[in-house]
C-alpha cells in the first residue's frame, strides 16, 4: 500500500489537489493519505496575527478536507502543524514513512511558499520525493 503526506493550507479544497489525490487512488485504491496543515498566518498583509486563530483556521480546513476524502472512500487522517511548512513536514515524517510528499500551494505571485522557494527547500531537506500541486484558486480571505 502506498502512503502519501499532503502538505497544504489554503489550497486543501482546490480542484488541482483533489485531482492529484484522485490520480493516486486510481493507481492504488488502498493508498493512504496523511494531511499536515501548517498553521500559517492568513494572507492579507496584516502585520500581526494570532496563533490561536491560525491554528483554528487550519483545523477547520483539515476537518473539512478529511470529511471530503472520507466521503470519497479515501483513507485519510491528519494534523495541524507548526507555521513553517518545511518543519511541519519534517515533524510529520518523524512518525511515519511515506512514498511521496504532495505540497499544495497557491499560484505564483500569490503564494508565499513559492515566493520563499519552499518546494526546492523541502526537496533538499527530506529524502522522500516531493510533488508540487499549484492551485489556480485565490485565497479565501483577503485579511
Amino acid at each position: 500500500m502506498r502512503s502519501y503526506l499532503v502538505v497544504g493550507n489554503q489550497t486543501l479544497d482546490s480542484p488541482e489537489l483533489a485531482e492529484a489525490i484522485r490520480e493516486r487512488v486510481t493507481d492504488e485504491p488502498t493508498a493512504a493519505f496523511y494531511l499536515v496543515v501548517p498553521a500559517t498566518a492568513a494572507a492579507g498583509g496584516r502585520l500581526t496575527w494570532d496563533e490561536d486563530q491560525a491554528r483554528a483556521a487550519a483545523q477547520e480546513r483539515l476537518t473539512a478536507t478529511l470529511n471530503r476524502l472520507h466521503q470519497m472512500g479515501v483513507a485519510a487522517s491528519g494534523e495541524v502543524g507548526c507555521d513553517d511548512p518545511i518543519q511541519a513536514t519534517r515533524d510529520a515524517l518523524r512518525h511515519r514513512e511515506v512514498d511521496e510528499v504532495i505540497l499544495s500551494t497557491l499560484p505564483p505571485g500569490i503564494s508565499r511558499w513559492l515566493g520563499q522557494d519552499i518546494p526546492s527547500k523541502l526537496k533538499g531537506s527530506i529524502e522522500v520525493p516531493v510533488a508540487v500541486v499549484t492551485s489556480q484558486k485565490q485565497p479565501a480571505t483577503a485579511g
